[in-house]
């Protein structure tokens, strides 16, 4: 693997980290709150009640998902103070 190549996955993944955490996010506490609100659930709540698991891990979702939004700000903030 040439360092261009490694360079690319990683600013690759810098770019959709911002994306999935914010899909995870909105997945995971919308899914807990509709569910808490009107007893239904939508996108990631359904599957994961298809797979038995319990209505706890809309919020293990939703807080993965702050995590990736709040290390992509930590990273974009970083990037900005280098470059300036």
């Amino acid at each position: 693997m040439t360092r261009s190549t490694g360079q690319h996955r990683h600013s690759s993944w810098q770019r959709t980290r911002p994306l999935l955490g914010a899909i995870l996010f909105v997945q995971g506490f919308g899914s807990a709150l509709t569910e808490a609100l009107w007893n239904t659930g939508f996108g990631v709540a359904g599957l994961l009640r298809g797979a038995g698991l319990p209505q706890w891990t809309d919020l293990v979702v939703g807080a993965v998902g702050a995590v990736l939004l709040a290390r992509a700000a930590v990273v974009r903030r970083a990037e900005r103070r280098a470059h300036a």
